[in-house]
């Protein structure tokens, strides 16, 4: 695998990606600084809440931490603040919160985004928060708490980029998505459709994390980027011009799930501390501060996958 610290500094070259910090100090003393830019976590103040924490499995409880897996390419969900080992972003800052309600202090891991699952399953961590999508696929392996709602979209260079107006426009097209995600499922099934009806196959290229398909894009390697719709609107705002987003809409929206072992015991006592963070404004406080206020709901539950 690539050094992180290689992707970052690649994706800072042709992007020019910077995050200004917005709310102040943290109090999850996330803060680092580079260059004069300051990359930092969201503020915000949550009460530990004993009839949650009472749910707690017993060894989670009794070792103080939830651990928590992510994949630190796919800003602003979840990237390396600028000390290039601190995992900021939306859902790190959500897993801390969560955690506080808890009563734990959260450890939120780098890792490779395919690998997260198969962690949890073989009970190396406690949540992945990656955003990933629940999907009934993905519940056969690990139990969800959705928390937010995002769908797909394309993004191309600003100069020369093909036009696509649905994904449809991406057969003969050199696709990139993360390894592991939902676009490259969805990219692999339209070339599949592509062929059905004597059109040219989607050229589809995977890569261990964004910072890749990002990359690439730049070089020229492929024609257009596929991620969840705020990752490729960040990817565009922070491109220095150098892409846009294709002119079709959001396509599969759907929601986004904490992912938890089956037999973890985590399921309901999750579910509480997200309506918490809901209900105390916690939960609003870290969409703003990050942008996605688009993604918000109102009603978690435990698996709500609709395909």
């Amino acid at each position: 695998m690539r050094s992180r610290l290689t992707a970052l500094i690649a994706v800072i070259a042709f992007a020019a990606v910077t995050v200004a910090a917005g709310c102040g100090s943290s109090n999850n003393d996330n803060s680092s600084s580079s260059g004069g830019q300051t990359l930092t976590a969201a503020s915000f103040s949550v009460q530990q809440d004993p009839s949650i924490a009472g749910q707690l499995p017993a060894d989670i409880k009794s070792s103080g931490e939830l651990s928590v897996a992510a994949d630190a390419t796919y800003a602003p969900d979840e990237f390396f603040g600028s000390d290039n080992k601190t995992v900021i972003g939306m859902d790190a800052d959500l897993a801390k919160a969560i955690a506080d309600v808890m009563g734990l202090k959260a450890n939120v891991q780098n890792q490779t985004f395919d690998s997260i699952i198969p962690g949890i399953d073989a009970g190396k961590y406690d949540l992945g928060m990656s955003s990933f999508t629940d999907t009934k696929d993905r519940e056969k392996t690990v139990d969800f708490v959705t928390y937010a709602t995002a769908g797909e979209s394309f993004f191309v260079n600003a100069d020369g980029g093909p036009t696509i107006n649905s994904i449809e426009d991406i057969c003969g097209v050199k696709v990139g998505a993360e390894k592991g995600t939902t676009e490259a499922d969805d990219a692999a099934a339209q070339s599949t459709k592509c062929t059905d009806a004597g059109k040219p196959a989607v050229d589809v290229s995977t890569f261990q994390d964004e910072a890749g398909v990002n990359v690439a894009l730049s070089s020229g390697r492929i024609e257009a980027g596929f991620a969840d719709t705020p990752v490729a609107d960040y990817a565009v705002k922070q491109s220095d011009g150098k892409f846009k987003l294709s002119p079709a809409p959001s396509i599969a929206n759907a929601p986004y799930g904490i992912a938890m072992a089956k037999d973890s015991g985590l399921q309901q006592p999750v579910l509480a501390a997200v309506k918490a963070l809901m209900a105390d404004g916690t939960y609003k406080t870290i969409l703003d501060y990050w942008g996605l206020q688009s993604i918000s709901i109102d009603n978690p539950t435990v698996n709500g996958a609709i395909d």
